[in-house]
């Protein structure tokens, strides 16, 4: 998790611009049918931004939460000190076998090690009929978060990666996905989410923090380089006000 080594508030800029409104419509998705009284675990919870819903839905005592990153669990357990919030990666989860009502993954599975391995970690913790969920950016189809981002880097740079290739990033492969780790009734849609930038400068910034691919790739070029598209953008985007349309893949299965 290397691409996530950075400051809770760095995460929060960065990839809580879209992933706060996103959880909204997410955990409508992954709590359907779930009582209210069931215990839920978000895996992947970064410094928190889905488990902020979760337990407005579900009562803090009621929500676990993981991830990888100490620093992340410190933020999330901070907030949220009645859940029970640990250090752990997707694909060993520290919980015994059918104890949730619903596991959720919001714009995880593409960063798992083995992502095949951590749906089924999900699966294996989620109690029968329980639901399963995760959502991944349209990163394939040219919609996700930082997909205008990453049109004006390959512009200039075609060598640049990208983040179309990651798992879950084009229709049809979160249901395979859950199909293989025996999940039923699994459905797939795309859910949109709109962010409204005032100017340039509030939509940019927060790319320079090092957050994830797009903060990494950043990272890595030099000042001139940055400065270059830094401008490549601009022209493309224009002063302000930006509007980003970011739509992310979602499925949800019965156990």
């Amino acid at each position: 998790m290397a691409l996530f080594d950075v400051a809770a508030d760095s995460y929060v800029r960065f990839m809580g611009r879209f992933s706060t409104p996103l959880s909204v419509p997410f955990a409508d998705i992954g709590l359907a049918g779930v009582d209210s009284s069931a215990r839920v675990l978000d895996v992947g919870c970064g410094p928190g931004i889905l488990t902020s819903e979760l337990v407005k839905r579900q009562g803090e005592a009621n929500v676990s939460a993981v991830d990888p990153v100490e620093a992340f669990v410190q933020a999330a357990a901070a907030s949220y000190p009645a859940a029970d919030v640990r250090v752990a990666a997707a694909e060993a989860l520290p919980y015994p076998d059918d104890t949730f009502g619903a596991t959720l993954a919001q714009l995880v599975v593409h960063f798992m090690s083995d992502p095949v391995a951590g749906v089924g970690e999900m699966v294996r913790v989620t109690a029968p009929g329980g639901r399963v969920s995760a959502c991944v950016w349209d990163n394939a189809g040219g919609t996700g978060a930082s997909s205008s981002f990453w049109r004006v880097v390959q512009r200039y740079d075609p060598e640049a990666e990208g983040e179309k290739a990651r798992p879950g990033s084009w229709g049809g492969d979160l249901t395979r996905m859950f199909t293989d780790a025996g999940l039923q009734d699994v459905e797939e849609t795309l859910l949109t989410v709109r962010r409204d930038f005032a100017t340039f400068e509030e939509w940019w910034e927060p790319f320079t923090l090092g957050v994830g691919p797009a903060g990494a790739y950043v990272r890595s070029l030099n000042q001139i380089e940055q400065t270059g598209l830094m401008g490549a953008l601009r022209e493309e985007h224009g002063g302000g006000p930006i509007t980003i349309q970011a739509s992310a893949w979602t499925a949800t299965g019965l156990v």
